[in-house]
């Protein structure tokens, strides 16, 4: 019985399973957006740094202010990147935490659901096992007497019917006093 409730949970833990794979190919994927999002913001910043460096070495030998104006408006231009890469970054981090939330929710499922089948896999094997116990006990009193515990009629002649054939004697009468 409890190995049938095994058997007939094995479909639903294979979506189960299924449905984790899914969460853990997703969750890898936002991981990669995380990570690109992250090389282009570096990416961003670095470049700023650089040009702020290029403004340093430029200023100090005097600039136009057509440059000043030029560099003014770049500057806002990346600064504005750099929020919005910000933003892009807070965004897959966003994504990325609702797969992880997600995958941890179908991995608790899977891990459920294996512990119920290992459960019902337990109580039938401790079902079988107090099955051939109890057989072994009905069996054990078949052959001997409640009272005395020794062995009565019934296992007597079975076990001189199988004396007389092993010894290949044909049977006889035999009167047991």
């Amino acid at each position: 019985m409890a190995n049938s409730r095994a058997a007939r949970l094995a479909p639903v833990v294979d979506m189960a399973e299924k449905a984790e794979k899914t969460a853990v190919q997703r969750l890898g994927y936002f991981q990669g957006q995380v990570r690109l999002a992250e090389s282009k913001l570096g990416d961003l910043e670095r470049f700023r740094g650089e040009y702020q460096q290029q403004w340093i070495e430029r200023g100090a030998k005097g600039v136009s202010g057509q440059w000043l104006m030029g560099y003014q408006g770049f500057l806002n231009q990346l600064e504005t990147a750099v929020g919005q890469q910000r933003q892009s970054l807070a965004w897959h981090q966003n994504n990325l935490d609702k797969a992880r939330e997600g995958w941890q929710q179908a991995y608790a499922r899977v891990e459920g659901l294996r512990k119920l089948v290992q459960r019902y896999i337990d109580e039938a094997r401790a079902l079988e096992d107090k099955v051939r116990e109890r057989t072994r006990q009905l069996e054990e009193m078949t052959r001997t007497d409640p009272l005395t515990g020794l062995f009565n009629v019934r296992t007597l002649h079975e076990s001189l019917t199988r004396a007389v054939r092993a010894a290949g004697v044909l049977p006889l009468a035999i009167r047991v006093c």
